[in-house]
């Protein structure tokens, strides 16, 4: 009996099921495998020889709790010290405090003290000039500033420009030209208005409060403007006793007026300028009246 012909095996065409990550096979394996092989094995022959984790021998166990007993020690230590001084540290605290406050209340005292003698001076002053000054004492209590005196007048503001810098660049020196490109009032600034002023018929100025006499000097301590050896700080205010209207008219057309309005155009110095009713100025805080005497030729009254 002949056998049948064997049919080789058909092959499917139809393909093959496969996983639904097959495409993330790399990102799958890494997921899976995330530790290194090498690192795995390491770690397993560490924990072998007892290398890792907790310390497994009793020396190792004694040593362990030996260092943190030590570190429990001295931050217990540490708490201890710093508890015991600090009654000490706020002893010396307050100490330090009322020191202070009687060393303050001592400066108030003698500062209050120099104010009534100073006051005293001044009232000493101001009785010599009636004394010796016979019907122009008035006049000349006024004129050197040894009383308050009130009246009609204008009230002047000059300030720094908005963005004003502490210094220029050397190119143009108010030395040479007049005028300064840094936007801050000057020494020679406040010196022209104050002469502008006079020149124009006041009969008594004060910057800041400050009364000026014929010492009076006005100078600059770096940025700072000094009248009298005091510091100012802008705004400069300038009163000014006199014929407010015609005061302010003369000034402002006047080569000073003509000049701080020039510094405001082109540097941006702000400045304003009012007619009062009724302006107040308190007398110079020291007076020193001093004359002149005829002298022969060898130099002996």
């Amino acid at each position: 009996m002949c056998g049948m012909p064997q049919q080789p095996p058909v092959r499917s065409s139809a393909p093959r099921p496969s996983r639904p990550d097959a495409s993330m096979s790399l990102l799958t394996n890494v997921m899976d495998h995330s530790l290194d092989e090498g690192y795995a094995e390491a770690a397993a022959r560490k924990e072998a020889e007892g290398a890792g984790g907790l310390p497994k021998t009793v020396r190792a166990k004694l040593a362990l709790a030996a260092g943190l007993v030590l570190a429990a020690l001295v931050v217990t230590v540490g708490a201890a010290n710093a508890r015991l001084a600090a009654p000490v540290v706020a002893k010396e605290r307050q100490e330090l405090i009322d020191r202070i406050e009687r060393e303050t209340t001592a400066a108030d005292k003698l500062e209050s003290g120099v104010d009534t003698l100073r006051a005293d001076v001044s009232a000493r002053q101001r009785a010599a000039l009636k004394k010796d000054g016979g019907e122009q004492a008035d006049l000349v209590s006024v004129l050197s500033g040894a009383t308050d005196v009130h009246g009609p007048g204008v009230k002047l503001v000059v300030n720094d420009a908005k963005e004003a810098s502490t210094g220029g660049d050397g190119t143009n020196p108010r030395e040479t030209s007049g005028f300064s490109d840094t936007g801050r009032v000057r020494d020679r600034d406040m010196q022209r208005v104050v002469n502008g002023l006079w020149e124009s018929g006041a009969e008594a100025i004060s910057v800041n409060g400050q009364r000026l006499t014929a010492l009076s000097a006005i100078r600059a301590a770096g940025d700072a403007i000094l009248v009298d050896n005091k510091p100012l700080v802008p705004p400069y205010t300038v009163l000014a006793v006199g014929d407010g209207q015609r005061l302010s008219t003369r000034f402002q057309n006047s080569a000073d007026g003509l000049y701080l309005h020039a510094l405001q155009e082109n540097y941006g110095i702000r400045t304003g300028i009012s007619v009062e009713g009724d302006v107040r100025l308190s007398a110079a805080p020291s007076v020193i009246v001093r004359t002149a005497e005829p002298r022969t030729e060898k130099g002996t009254p």
